[in-house]
């Protein structure tokens, strides 16, 4: 049976007062007693009474509801290991704050579909995270341009809170321990090019080599997409056929180090007894696989908490929050599979 919903009407009549004095007293109005209030809130809790949230919204101008702009190209939607646990970090904050989140419709196949700016429109949405995306497209130019509040987690757009990982200072750890145990043939199975993550990362990869005083070989830098095995697979096959190949290959990102860990067990090869390998996000597999990775291990859980906070104070005060990017620190996980290789 379909339970019934508690009206103010229903509330009047228990409480023996006018309709009128109900909604005053549940908004908290000055002309109405603290007694009466208290009285009027009681008898609601008790009947169950829960208020409109379509009719909340016409009233404050706030829907309470935050969009979610999630749209990862190789399709793995929310088992994404990284952003999949930095959505579950954002979405508990913002319920703590009494937000609900929804996702922004990104798929592009659609006919006659909205804009994201219009869904958010639509939606009545009091602000939006954009998470995942093609920064590029001309839809989130857009609604970045617009007037609804908005954070974006690892990009950066000019007058606009972002939260991004320290790509350069991850890559730096990373590649500055690698050449510690010994290794100055590093290979980089990198991701795509076109995204700002790539390229702090690419700019860390080279300027630390640089650094170390080690040569970048054209040969051992290869570019495939994100959490694509497949390819990486493929990358790392011809890594290994070169005719010297490297003593360590990095990986854009854990998910695709399992494809380049496949294609060197396929050649008979140990990890890292002949080679080593590294990862990038430190998800929660690559810390259960033996050998256990070694990887930048990612601060999923801030970011994402972050993010709700930023995004629901340019909500409450969109003129007093400051506009600013946040840098998040990972963390390196040593691992096994980087062997040392230094002369004894």
């Amino acid at each position: 049976m379909a339970r019934r919903i508690v009206s103010l009407k229903d509330i009047s009549k228990a409480c023996g007062v006018s309709i009128a004095t109900v909604s005053k007293a549940l908004n908290d109005h000055s002309d109405i007693s603290k007694e009466t209030k208290e009285r009027v809130r009681e008898i609601a809790d008790k009947l169950g009474y829960h208020p409109n949230a379509a009719a909340q919204a016409l009233k404050t101008n706030r829907s309470n509801n935050i969009g979610v702009l999630f749209v990862d190209e190789a399709n793995s939607g929310l088992t994404h290991d990284y952003f999949s646990h930095v959505l579950d970090s954002f979405k508990k904050k913002a319920e703590q704050e009494g937000f609900d989140i929804t996702f922004i419709n990104g798929d592009r196949s659609r006919t006659n579909k909205m804009s994201y700016l219009s869904h958010a429109i639509y939606r009545g949405f009091d602000g939006v995270v954009i998470a995942c995306v093609e920064f590029s497209d001309p839809e989130v130019d857009e609604l970045i341009k617009s007037n609804i509040p908005v954070v974006t987690i690892d990009h950066t757009f000019y007058n606009r809170i972002a939260i991004v990982s320290d790509n350069i200072k991850g890559i730096r750890d990373l590649v500055t321990y690698i050449y510690e145990q010994g290794h100055r043939k590093i290979a980089y199975v990198h991701g795509l090019e076109n995204t700002a993550v790539t390229q702090s990362r690419l700019t860390s990869f080279y300027n630390t080599l640089q650094d170390l005083g080690v040569p970048v070989r054209d040969e051992y830098m290869v570019s495939s997409p994100y959490r694509n095995t497949e390819k990486a697979f493929e990358a790392t096959t011809k890594l290994l056929e070169l005719p010297d190949p490297p003593t360590c290959i990095m990986y854009s990102d854990d998910f695709a180090a399992f494809g380049g860990i496949n294609a060197i067990r396929q050649k008979g090869l140990r990890i890292p007894e002949d080679i080593s390998v590294a990862g990038y996000d430190g998800i929660e597999l690559a810390r259960r696989i033996s050998p256990l990775m070694t990887t930048i291990v990612q601060d999923t859980d801030r970011i994402g908490r972050v993010a709700a906070s930023k995004l629901i104070d340019l909500i409450n005060n969109p003129k007093g929050t400051l506009i600013e990017q946040i840098v998040v620190e990972g963390t390196l996980e040593k691992g096994e599979s980087v062997a040392n290789i230094n002369p004894v």
